[in-house]
């Protein structure tokens, strides 16, 4: 039985966590924190079944866990990281803290020095990309939710050399839970419905940088140049994503098919949608999964759209499937219904 403590479980993320590990029959949460909510217990914060005891982040007992996942704020996530390596305790940062490769990748994006950079460099945790990495790994860190559903729509094409332009266009959809808990006047009720609202287009948005790293990882040679476009859609939760590519011109659409069916095949939380079937919000919210289409609009001319829970997948599932490869489990374990 694997131990856990929670740093930060009062957001959207580490509340998400505490869900899903109640599931988990191989996991215990031994301690959850909250900076603001310290003292009290979950329900009165979030109304519901959930009545863990919330401590402050410095009374953790950190060395009674063996895995600590840190649902906190980037800057923070980095120096309780030192704290827990430091005990000898294993870490998966869903924070930003860990994504970037560098210090200066970091200063760059984040505007800031990076708070513990003798950690760094962090193995990537996207287990369908990188899961050789992740086995074992003192510190994983977990990927931002739009660069999860990104890379997946990505990947195979970058592996096989079968981008014609390095030039890739993601137009994105996020439920308002992917902005976070903490009150903001762009994410209430009115501003948000019956409105569709995008925000840092181009190239200015910080996951800009994380998936051009993976991606130029991915890639050899190639070094991708992202345009991206996020939206705030009006619901709780999820992300769509739409990847607009330049292939060959002589690559069909079956062989398209054929390099995504290669690199998913076995993977139990990507779904390759069949031809003609697009993909929505309704195939993977409450889940693990990313599910993607594919349409060879015109010849040379890609759309690949992905659709991803961002609370999820592209959080505290993905975080939980990380600590499944890092500690030698099934990688499915408490994440299937």
């Amino acid at each position: 039985m694997l131990k856990v403590g929670i740093f930060g479980v009062t957001g959207y993320a580490g509340y998400e966590l505490l869900r899903w590990l109640g599931r988990h029959p191989q996991a215990r949460v031994v301690f959850a924190t909250s900076e603001s909510q310290a003292g009290k217990a979950l329900a009165d914060v979030y109304p519901g079944p959930l009545n863990t005891q919330l401590i402050a982040p410095d009374d953790a007992p950190i060395g009674e866990a063996d895995v600590v996942f840190l649902g906190l704020p980037h800057g923070v996530a980095g120096q309780t990281a030192r704290r827990a390596r430091a005990a000898g305790v294993r870490v998966i940062d869903l924070s930003a803290d860990f994504r970037l490769a560098t210090p200066e990748a970091y200063k760059r994006w984040y505007g800031h020095d990076h708070p513990a950079p003798e950690l760094l460099p962090a193995p990537y945790g996207l287990p369908e990309l990188n899961r050789a990495a992740l086995r074992d790994a003192a510190l994983i860190a977990n990927p931002g939710c739009y660069p999860t559903g990104a890379l997946l729509g990505l990947a195979p094409l970058l592996r096989a050399g079968a981008l014609a332009d390095p030039t890739i266009i993601i137009d994105a959809k996020s439920g308002v839970s992917g902005a976070g808990r903490a009150p903001k006047q762009n994410t209430s009720f009115v501003e948000v419905n019956e409105s569709l609202a995008p925000y840092s287009i181009g190239r200015v948005h910080r996951h800009v940088g994380e998936i051009e790293q993976e991606a130029a990882r991915l890639a050899g040679n190639l070094a991708p140049q992202i345009i991206f476009t996020p939206y705030l859609l009006p619901v709780n939760r999820g992300i769509l994503s739409t990847l607009y590519l330049r292939v060959p011109a002589d690559l069909g659409e079956d062989q398209v098919r054929a390099l995504f069916a290669e690199q998913y095949a076995g993977e139990p939380f990507v779904r390759l949608l069949p031809k003609g079937q697009l993909a929505t919000l309704a195939h993977t919210v409450h889940t693990n999964l990313c599910a993607i289409s594919l349409t060879l609009a015109a010849p040379g001319v890609l759309i690949v759209m992905t659709s991803e829970d961002n609370l999820v997948k592209g959080a505290a599932g993905q975080a939980i499937q990380n600590m499944n490869v890092m500690f030698g489990l099934e990688e499915t374990l408490g994440l299937l219904a």
